[in-house]
């Protein structure tokens, strides 16, 4: 994997950036929902815990940069992250991160991250990501996302969400992933930072499950 290696210098004095940004502890206000109840209130640590998975001491970090209305990123996502999660998150070798990087040239992408955001506020983000990338081709074609999240959320889930996406929090929120993707020099989607014991490798666009796998199995005996 020299290709990784090659440009792992360019991204290190990026690191401390990285970390700092993804523990940020500001409180979310929690605020009230149309029938008066309150709405939950989250930290963007909380939320950003929402959308990782596996164990922190896991001895392989992966950060993933992502575009739900990014077609690329959608196949990473089925691909690559699925059978990933099963296989290494799920047996405590892989920490899996979930950062936001909708792009300009999506009209849809940067709603869609609010509505996950939201989501991740009321702990469903898994089961939102999941129906964004699955459905994509249908609401990228027409806006139309919340007839997806309606697929996966009780009427009163979707209600919160959709409240919570239009919070100053949640937009604040996914803000944070794009000035951090911005501060790694991000170019495009997917991308994604592998560390492990101390170094950081970044991938951009689709790497190939099995291509994938063989690195970790090689860092990992290592």
């Amino acid at each position: 994997m020299a290709f990784l290696r090659r440009r792992f210098a360019r991204f290190t004095t990026l690191i401390p950036v990285f970390l700092a940004l993804c523990v940020a502890s500001t409180a979310l206000a929690g605020g009230k929902d149309a029938a008066g109840r309150a709405m939950p209130a989250i930290t963007p640590a909380e939320i950003a815990q929402q959308k990782s998975f596996g164990m922190k001491n896991a001895p392989i970090e992966i950060q993933d940069f992502t575009d739900f209305e990014c077609p690329a990123c959608r196949a990473l996502y089925m691909r690559t992250l699925r059978p990933l999660i099963n296989d290494y998150v799920a047996t405590g070798k892989v920490y899996l991160v979930h950062h936001d990087f909708p792009l300009p040239i999506h009209p849809y992408s940067r709603k869609a991250a609010y509505y996950a955001n939201a989501a991740a506020a009321i702990g469903r983000f898994e089961t939102v990501e999941r129906v964004l990338f699955t459905t994509q081709p249908t609401w990228a074609a027409t806006g139309k996302i919340t007839p997806e999240l309606a697929k996966v959320l009780t009427p009163a889930q979707l209600q919160q969400v959709k409240q919570l996406a239009l919070t100053p929090e949640i937009q604040n929120a996914v803000q944070q992933d794009i000035a951090l993707g911005q501060r790694l020099n991000i170019r495009e989607t997917p991308t994604i930072f592998i560390t492990h014991d101390g170094k950081t490798f970044p991938v951009v666009g689709v790497v190939q499950y099995p291509i994938l796998r063989r690195y970790l199995d090689d860092i990992l005996k290592k």
